[in-house]
């Protein structure tokens, strides 16, 4: 059997309660390769598809994914590439789009030289807020009993813990130039905007009528 080289994105998309599917795709090609439904999104759903992808013959040399826990370790020695846009959401959500609180400032910031800086700069960046911040991270909230408490900035510790894990895998892509890595999942996510836009316009379809609409977008 030959042997085809393969860097993929990898992610799930949903259309509503208990209805999704994942998708396997190869951005330098711009071919899908693999399409399954889905219930929820569960890491052993990614690694089957890409046993199934390696029984056709497809060798993978790196993966780009949203970075949905526990999917980092689930490739084993494979490379993989955090999505970038994936991250910046992420830290938005936690951190929302017009922080007020100086430190809360200072993190967003740093979060969006993402895309511009390498794996340097940015854990130096990262570190020496940190540092700064520590005490503000540290502070607690005690209950009226005060036998509980809770991070006063606990979404604050959410965000930076979220960046710090991720950090190994979000310059993935500047260590191996060679294979041409995307940093986010975009090419990707074009595709699924088009479906559920698609999907929209037709309500009501059956579960057998959609999946073939689906694969007939996905695999033209």
């Amino acid at each position: 059997m030959q042997v085809a080289k393969l860097v993929a994105i990898a992610d799930a998309t949903f259309f509503g309660r208990g209805c999704g599917i994942l998708v396997f795709r190869c951005p330098n090609t711009k071919r899908n390769l693999y399409l399954k439904e889905i219930a929820t999104e569960k890491v052993a759903d990614y690694i089957q598809a890409k046993l199934f992808l390696e029984e056709k013959g497809f060798e993978f040399e790196a993966l780009v994914v949203d970075g949905r826990r526990g999917l980092f370790k689930a490739f084993g020695n494979t490379p993989v590439q955090m999505c970038h846009f994936h991250q910046s959401l992420i830290v938005k959500r936690y951190l929302t789009s017009r922080p007020k609180l100086e430190a809360v400032i200072e993190l967003r910031a740093i979060a969006k030289t993402l895309t511009r800086s390498n794996e340097k700069i940015f854990s130096d960046m990262l570190n020496a807020w940190y540092v700064k911040w520590e005490l503000f991270l540290k502070e607690k909230t005690y209950s009226l009993d005060g036998k509980h408490w809770s991070h006063t900035h606990k979404r604050v510790c959410s965000a930076y813990r979220s960046l710090k894990t991720n950090l190994p895998y979000l310059f993935t892509y500047q260590k191996y130039p060679n294979l041409n890595i995307p940093n986010t999942t975009n090419s990707l996510d074009g595709f699924f905007n088009k479906l559920k836009s698609l999907l929209n316009n037709h309500r009501g379809l059956t579960s057998k009528r959609r999946l073939k609409l689906i694969r007939e977008i996905l695999f033209p």
